[in-house]
């Protein structure tokens, strides 16, 4: 649409109507979230292009309609009682975690916000809302309380404490991680934007009578367009960070039932030995660790050489790293050195040996603690228990490995070093 005609003489209402609904549908076109207005009949009056396509409809096709001709009537009946409520008292409600049952049976969780629509005399004419699609965060938190169930039932059916208590830790390690996921996850959620759309709906009632001229020549009113196409971008930006997060909350899930199924194999002896590619498993285990390493402030180098694959379990083998790595984290945050680095090294060690190496340039392990590292209990942070270290160091004998580590002393360091062998080298008779 031209709007290069408008001037501060020139406007008149139908000009106005035209730049209203110019403003109006670029905004509903183009929202990523679903956006709805409904009449005091609770029918949709408008809805975004977004919200008409999870109903696989063209916005037109819903005009008219209800939620009753869309969800189950138990859910039409619940949004119809919250709109009777905004429209009698105008209290919207804000950030609302709803389960909706679909016709066809399907269920989903949404974050929706409802606000009461006036028109250009201040009377409430209906409602109009924002929801947020939040079922795979919902779906996350039910395998995580499955994976949780799972790892309790397989530590009591293995009988092996020891085992059950490293595993758990791991599983705290990543949970760690996980928790971070969720709660930036709900701050911004809490912090949306969608309120900014109540503003600007009364701003435009408001002027109602004379907007082409309140958007032409009023200084707020011309910055209605700027304000619209803001609320689109931060839309648009935060459902990508939003989605970047619940992919890295399904890595953090994965991981644990990754654990979970270890924990299984201990107690059926059946062990799930495959070949692995030791670049794939540094980074999954960096990417288990990455929202601490970068909460904390820590950088990481990758030095990896050409190396073969291993032959071992993925599950014992991300434990294993994972708690290095987020070890050497703690030991860099104690370290004398202002600038935090972990190195993440891959070598070969002869024609049947792998290396993966994590070194760190933080507070360093004195010679005398070195023999006892890898003792059960043993442990020199005060808020550790001694059960990573050691539990690490049985699964990598169990894969016919090594885990050894060499430090300076106080303030130079360490280098942890878990050596694997090759596929196609020695195959390893994994006892139990």
């Amino acid at each position: 649409m031209n709007l290069t005609p408008f001037s501060a003489y020139d406007v008149h209402e139908t000009t106005a109507a035209l730049l209203d609904r110019a403003l109006v549908t670029a905004f509903l076109e183009n929202v990523p979230d679903l956006v709805y207005f409904k009449d005091r009949e609770s029918k949709f009056v408008a809805v975004s292009r977004s919200k008409a396509r999870r109903h696989e409809l063209e916005p037109d096709e819903m005009i008219g309609k209800s939620d009753a001709d869309f969800f189950s009537p138990e859910h039409a009946e619940w949004a119809r009682v919250d709109e009777e409520n905004i429209m009698s008292t105008g209290t919207p409600v804000l950030g609302k975690l709803e389960r909706i049952v679909w016709s066809d049976g399907r269920k989903t969780w949404v974050l929706t916000s409802k606000m009461p629509l006036r028109d250009e005399h201040g009377e409430i004419i209906g409602t109009f809302g924002l929801s947020k699609d939040v079922t795979s965060t919902k779906d996350m938190e039910a395998e995580l309380e499955k994976a949780h169930k799972d790892l309790v039932d397989a530590s009591r059916a293995a009988g092996m404490a020891e085992v059950a208590t490293g595993v758990l830790h791991n599983v705290g390690n990543v949970l760690t991680s996980l928790n971070v996921s969720a709660t930036t996850l709900a701050t911004g959620l809490r912090e949306s934007k969608a309120a900014s759309l109540q503003k600007v709906s009364a701003l435009l009632d408001e002027h109602a009578a004379d907007l082409g001229d309140f958007l032409t020549n009023d200084p707020k009113g011309r910055r209605v367009p700027e304000l619209l196409e803001s609320l689109s971008q931060h839309a648009i930006a935060e459902r990508e960070r939003l989605l970047a997060e619940l992919t890295a909350m399904q890595q953090h899930v994965d991981h644990i039932k990754e654990i979970v199924a270890m924990q299984q194999a201990y107690a059926t002896m059946v062990r799930a030995v495959e070949p692995l590619e030791p670049v794939a498993l540094m980074e999954d285990a960096l990417r288990m660790n990455a929202s601490a390493l970068v909460r904390h402030d820590v950088s990481v180098v990758r030095d990896f050489s050409p190396a073969p694959r291993v032959i071992a379990e993925k599950a014992k083998v991300l434990q294993i790293l994972v708690n290095l790595i987020r070890n050497a984290k703690y030991a860099c945050d104690d370290g004398p050195h202002p600038e935090k680095l972990i190195t993440l090294r891959i070598e070969a060690a002869g024609e049947s040996r792998v290396r993966l190496i994590v070194q760190d340039n933080g507070v360093g392990i004195p010679a005398e603690n070195i023999p006892l590292l890898f003792g059960h209990g043993f442990t020199t942070r005060k808020t550790g228990h001694g059960f990573g270290l050691h539990s690490s160091a049985i699964v990598a004998r169990e894969m016919d490995g090594t885990l050894t580590v060499t430090s300076p002393g106080p303030g130079g360091g360490a280098t942890f070093t878990l050596e694997l062998p090759v596929d196609g080298g020695v195959k390893p008779a994994f006892g139990g």
